[in-house]
């Protein structure tokens, strides 16, 4: 670990030696070590530290940025200097609205010591006893046990001073026969928050109650999507839909409906750092305090996230999202999309389903189809199961979805009470926090033959 005091005098020492009208330092520096397992042994340990530090510098409207990942004072001063020299190149930029002040920010405390600390033979330690419920159960075993200590700062010319320290511990497994696979997962900021044998245990369940899976035609089905999936699912969303980009390029599904009703009532999607037990940070990476958003209210579009520089130009206040600078131009993101959870509990879910489909993760996904629409196509995989009268009465083999989300969400019967931590595309920084959810139409488009 660098540590608040030693991180910051290394980045304030590029501020006193910047020829720049203004300047920006932002650092991202990990320590990580990962455990993969396949054939049910681990075959590969991981461990990195690194660190990206992004500097911006402002002369005269143009904006120039550069990156390092050396916190070598010489070479952080050269890279200011590549900054600078790319600032005067530039064309002045007429939406720089200049750098932040000082701000507050609340705390989030989601920082171990123990798992910032945690080492390999720890790590391997957990796989083994994850293995063993397998083994017992004549099965294979796959994935991987993450940990991760991230530490963000951001500082600038105008007395920015920004830190934070979280860490966060991820496992996925797979349980494979011949013809069935199940899985688990869980994402908490410490490893002790991981209940690494319940997630074994229930991948294995999976596993052998999808043997000889059975086809069936596609179509429009109702639909459990656990947690996972519907994850899976919001993190495309947030990419897009809930970005202002394509907000204000009228490629979202929140384009020109703000205020008007677009899913069921049952639905409030929102972005949230402070959210109980979420791995999140306090500020953007301009040193903006994040605001919690509500993108979706009750099934009223409501609002999207902004980056200072689109919030000042489009006359809105800006909400914290800013990302690193060299993707600027990207707009404002959220990192930690979630959604409300329901009214019943997660095991009471299945009872409503007279014929139907429970899914427990997704894969191969892509938004780009019909974004305007929310349109998402991909892949049921490990653990598709037939539902009849409130029951599992076996596997299937997996099939393409093709559907338009908000349409889909529009059908909600109920939601869970439960909701779970899922990692997501930057867990360093952020995640998804989604209950399990009752749809009563979801479209299947094609079948696999496993």
């Amino acid at each position: 670990m660098i540590g608040r005091e030693k991180l910051l005098d290394s980045l304030k020492g590029v501020l006193e030696k910047s020829p720049a009208d203004q300047t920006e330092v932002s650092c991202i520096a990990e320590d990580s070590g990962l455990t993969r397992y396949a054939n049910s042994a681990i075959h590969q340990n991981v461990a990195e530290k690194n660190q990206r530090v992004f500097i911006r510098c402002a002369v005269d409207g143009r904006i120039g940025v550069a990156i390092t990942n050396s916190l070598n004072k010489k070479e952080l001063l050269q890279t200011a200097r590549n900054a600078y020299d790319i600032a005067q190149m530039r064309p002045e930029n007429p939406d720089w609205p200049g750098l932040p002040k000082p701000a507050r920010y609340k705390e989030i405390d989601n920082f171990d010591e123990a798992t910032a600390n945690l080492s390999p033979m720890q790590r391997a330690r957990a796989v083994k006893n994850m293995i063993k419920i397998t083994d017992r159960m004549n099965q294979g075993a796959a994935g991987a046990l993450a940990t991760t200590l991230a530490e963000t700062a951001v500082i600038n010319s105008n007395g920015v001073e920004a830190y934070h320290a979280g860490t966060s511990a991820s496992v996925n497994f797979i349980a494979m026969s011949d013809d069935s696979s199940g899985y688990g997962a869980g994402l908490s900021p410490a490893f002790a928050g991981l209940d690494t044998r319940t997630i074994a245990q229930v991948a294995a369940e999976k596993c052998r109650r999808s043997v000889n899976p059975r086809s069936i035609e596609p179509g429009e089905y109702e639909v459990i999507l656990e947690p996972v999936a519907v994850a899976t699912l919001l993190e495309w969303l947030n990419m897009v839909g809930f970005r202002n980009k394509p907000v204000l390029q009228n490629m979202s599904f929140l384009s020109g409906k703000i205020g008007k009703k677009i899913t069921s009532d049952w639905i409030t999607w929102y972005d949230n750092a402070f959210e109980s037990g979420a791995v999140g940070l306090p500020f953007d990476f301009e040193g903006v305090p994040r605001k919690k958003v509500t993108y979706v209210d009750k099934g009223i579009a409501n609002d999207t996230v902004w980056d200072r520089t689109s919030a000042i130009k489009e006359g809105h206040k800006p909400t914290g999202h800013s990302f690193t600078a060299d993707q600027m131009g990207e707009g404002g993101i959220g990192l930690n999309t979630c959604m409300k959870a329901g009214k019943s509990k997660r095991s009471e879910l299945l009872t409503g389903v007279k014929k139907g489909i429970l899914v427990t993760r997704f894969h191969y996904i892509n938004g780009f189809i019909d974004q305007p629409n929310g349109v998402l196509t991909g892949m049921t995989r490990d653990g598709t199961f037939l539902i009849e009268n409130g029951e599992i009465v076996g596997g299937i083999k997996n099939l393409r979805f093709t559907d338009a989300m908000p349409r889909a969400f529009g059908t909600v019967e109920a939601i869970s009470k439960e909701r779970e931590l899922v990692k997501s595309w930057w867990s360093a920084v952020g995640c998804i926090t989604a209950p399990a959810v009752h749809l009563k139409s979801f479209k299947f488009s094609g079948k696999t033959e496993f």
